[in-house]
């Protein structure tokens, strides 16, 4: 099954005892908001506190360095996971704040049963997908088992040499105006990685803020990336969080294997390392 599903498939299995559904709504009021409305069943998770395991200067790791991995298996407890849970996440931004990292962190510690409902939480609601205000959270936690982070990851250094060495190719998906230098809403500083190509994240999406399909995904990408293979592909963004909604895209479309920079801009940009503007 691949990892994007119809809010349709998800309500047809919303009460199965296997099924967990997570709300990864971000921002300061996030969990506001999921109490006031969220899809029947689901639990929040944030990304600024579970997700992340922010430190007092974003030049160690960016603005959304990961958790503890054993950290995150708590987490992964108190949302009522366990390794036979088919879980089905969603968001309000279409899968960019924070339902594709949630996604690619629960795959990173093992996890082959995590899908994305296309189109967050709108989609669901537009279908009938029941809503409420009730919270329920597991009476028991037990620790998802965990060894260690199992996607594809790159440090900052060693994305240095790689461009260098022109092995890799690197995609920089924030929206324009950011990688070209024109303005900066969260760093110090706008701009791109020398060498990064930009591929907005955005593109991954319709109109209505749905993906597009597998096969025009898989043709878009194939003629961008056609010269390096899954492995030697990198993504970033300004924290990590909405490459991972490029890495979710690729994996819908047959692309496996590419790597996350975690500490993205925010880490890079703090750290005297050289940078460009203009396309």
């Amino acid at each position: 099954m691949k990892p994007i599903v119809s809010a349709q498939q998800v309500l047809s299995v919303k009460d199965d005892k296997n099924t967990v559904i997570v709300d990864a709504r971000g921002g300061v009021d996030a969990f506001k908001r999921y109490s006031e409305r969220h899809l029947e069943n689901a639990l929040h998770v944030d990304l600024e506190t579970e997700l992340s395991n922010k430190k007092p200067d974003a030049a160690d790791g960016g603005r959304h360095p990961l958790p503890d991995i054993h950290q995150f298996a708590i987490t992964l407890g108190k949302l009522g996971i366990n390794t036979k849970s088919n879980v089905f996440v969603y968001d309000d931004k279409n899968a960019a704040m924070a339902a594709a990292r949630f996604w690619w962190m629960l795959r990173a510690v093992g996890h082959k049963h995590i899908y994305v409902i296309d189109g967050g939480l709108n989609a669901a609601i537009k279908i009938g997908f029941p809503v409420t205000d009730k919270i329920n959270y597991p009476s028991t936690i037990i620790a998802y088992p965990v060894t260690e982070w199992k996607m594809p990851m790159i440090k900052m250094n060693a994305l240095e040499s790689a461009l260098k060495n022109k092995t890799s190719l690197l995609i920089d998906v924030r929206e324009a105006y950011g990688y070209k230098g024109e303005s900066e809403p969260i760093d110090l500083i706008a701009g791109h990685i020398p060498g990064a190509i930009n591929i907005p994240y955005l593109e991954n999406l319709d109109a209505d803020g749905n993906f597009i399909s597998d096969e025009v995904l898989k043709n878009k990408y194939a003629i961008l990336l056609k010269d390096f293979s899954p492995e030697n592909i990198i993504c970033q963004c300004g924290s990590g969080v909405t490459a991972c909604h490029t890495i979710l895209a690729l994996e819908q479309a047959g692309i496996i294997g590419v790597k996350l920079y975690v500490g993205s801009w925010s880490e890079w940009s703090r750290n005297d390392k050289r940078i460009e503007t203009g396309l």
